[in-house]
């Protein structure tokens, strides 16, 4: 698979991330912020991660796709805890091979399975899969449009996608605009609202949820717990490394609590192409 420059250099340093965030320190500070510890990358909480397993139905029998996998979190915790089997699809090798590890002792290493692999071209056959999770991973791509219509090809008729996404607040000033993408992930920009790019992708809008309070208050969490292990993190990361950490997490947390940025969770289905519901009506007559 060939990456430009850009994308080996994002892959470089979520790859960093990952092996950092097997540290003790990084594994106390997931622990009380999220609680969990597989050195997720993402926002999601254990609460948030219950609430996702109920909206996808998840159980034994089930296939789940998780995209932007990572080192694991939720992918191993919801087929640990679901019994449903689950591919993690990832970039970085790093990731995928931490989250290996730990489905191995975990014990779920038999209903995992792993891919290193695009988001906008999935290596798996269409209708391959009942559902579809993905967590703040949309707002680090650009081809966010691509990625809706991979997954809208891999999953099936009566499938689900569940996802969560850090997206600019609508209405804002320019100078307020320039903030919020200053502030938010690196592809934190969209081409349109997130409910018309998924009609563009083939999907249904089944519900949208606004996280941005909880997503807050997480990030306040997280400061705290950061500035409580100072030391430890300064010795890991580098005192410059640590300061610019807090600073970027300080800013992100500023533009959110002041309306510039949001992060919703989006329940999507597959829309039925206009044929296929005729020929359904003309059956129950």
């Amino acid at each position: 698979m060939s990456l430009t420059p850009e994308e080996r250099t994002r892959c470089e340093n979520f790859a960093e991330q990952y092996r950092l965030g097997r540290s003790c320190v990084m594994r106390e500070i997931e622990r009380a912020v999220w609680g969990c510890d597989y050195g997720s990358t993402s926002w999601a909480t254990a609460a948030e991660v219950r609430r996702v397993a109920q909206l996808l139905g998840l159980g034994p029998g089930k296939r789940l796709l998780d995209l932007g996998a990572g080192s694991g979190w939720p992918a191993l915790h919801l087929a640990r805890v679901t019994g449903c089997d689950v591919a993690l699809v990832d970039l970085p090798y790093e990731g995928l091979r931490i989250a290996a590890e730990r489905a191995a002792a975990d014990g779920s290493a038999g209903r995992c399975w792993f891919a290193v692999a695009n988001g906008a071209a999935l290596p798996f056959k269409a209708a391959a899969f009942d559902a579809i999770g993905h967590s703040d991973v949309l707002c680090c791509l650009e081809a966010k449009l691509a990625v809706l219509r991979d997954c809208r090809r891999v999953i099936r008729s009566d499938g689900r996608m569940v996802f969560t996404v850090i997206s600019i607040a609508p209405g804002l000033s320019p100078a307020d605009h320039a903030r919020a993408v200053e502030s938010g992930p690196r592809f934190v920009a969209a081409p349109a609202e997130y409910p018309a790019l998924l009609r563009q992708a083939g999907w249904d809008l089944a519900d949208r949820i606004d996280l941005t309070a909880e997503y807050a208050e997480t990030a306040r969490r997280l400061l705290r717990e950061e500035g409580a292990r100072a030391e430890a993190l300064r010795a890991l990361l580098g005192v410059a490394a640590y300061a610019e950490r807090l600073a970027g997490h300080r800013a992100s947390l500023r533009a959110t609590e002041d309306g510039l940025l949001r992060r919703d969770l989006f329940v999507a289905a597959p829309l039925t192409p206009p044929e296929s519901r005729a020929r359904r009506g003309r059956g129950r007559r």
